[in-house]
């Protein structure tokens, strides 16, 4: 064998011991940076679903049975959190919170009242209205008075009880007997529209204009009564992120849990309409 053909073997052999190092270098660099890029990918994913803390909510008082489950879903998908609530009659919630009442998360029953808030710049995000709800009569059991439409609340004799004007289902009812061209005088107006449903209960009053989620939710402690002309004051209700919210980032998570197809699911089931 000549002395130039041990050389150009010897430097083939050399030359392929580096290839292969340097394929298995590239390889682990490779497969290295393929796993962190994962890893990271997984653990900002995993960052961003995790919120803690207390997120508190101003919402109308017809909003309370179905809130209150979607509150304890919340916290059970986002242990660590707790959400707060506080139900009342829009106007007030909006008034309270224009005042510098910390929140984070305001759903008002029609967006008259959301604009309240809104036009004092104390929103963070434009409202987004997630559900509707139509009003009904509220009986007592077993309807003794025998109410079967808007024009037999007028009835002499017959206790009413309506909600104030100012509040959403009273605005709503008002709508409704403006449109039959209706005039009533009831016993008394309520501040929301569980006290006027409360009345009904308590057997102080024979009938309330309320909404049918509140009708549904009382079960068999009132009767339903459906009347046509509440398909003319059908109320639109928006949900908002607060400016300056303690904890905006679970408030968004809790917003968009009641958007969700979950969140709507427990919304319908409570006789809500769909937006």
């Amino acid at each position: 064998m000549t002395r130039y053909t041990r050389r150009t073997r010897r430097t083939l052999q050399v030359t392929g011991v580096g290839v292969a190092a340097l394929l298995a270098l590239s390889a682990c660099s490779s497969g290295s940076d393929s796993s962190s890029k994962k890893d990271s990918s997984s653990a900002s994913k995993d960052s961003a679903k995790k919120v803690t803390g207390t997120v508190t909510v101003f919402a109308a008082a017809s909003l309370k049975e179905s809130f209150t489950t979607l509150g304890k879903d919340f916290e059970k998908a986002h242990p660590g959190t707790k959400v707060t609530f506080s139900f009342g009659g829009s106007d007030t919630l909006a008034a309270s919170i224009t005042g510098g009442a910390p929140a984070d998360v305001f759903a008002a029953a029609n967006p008259k009242t959301m604009a309240i808030v809104t036009d004092k710049k104390d929103a963070a995000t434009a409202p987004s209205t997630f559900v509707r709800n139509q009003l009904e009569i509220a009986t007592l059991p077993g309807n003794p008075d025998k109410v079967a439409s808007l024009k037999d609340l007028t009835k002499s004799g017959l206790k009413v009880v309506l909600c104030d004007k100012t509040v959403p289902c009273g605005a709503a009812a008002q709508k409704a007997l403006d449109a039959s061209k209706l005039k009533l005088t009831p016993a008394s107006y309520e501040q929301d529209v569980k006290s006027a449903l409360t009345k009904v209960e308590l057997k102080e009053a024979d009938a309330a204009v309320v909404y049918k989620t509140d009708v549904k939710a009382a079960g068999t402690k009132v009767e339903g009564v459906e009347f046509p002309e509440s398909a003319n004051a059908i109320n639109d209700y928006p949900i908002a992120l607060l400016k300056d919210a303690p904890n905006a980032e679970a408030a968004k998570e809790f917003i968009a849990l009641v958007q969700s197809p979950e969140g709507q699911k427990v919304l319908t089931a409570a006789g809500f309409l769909k937006p």
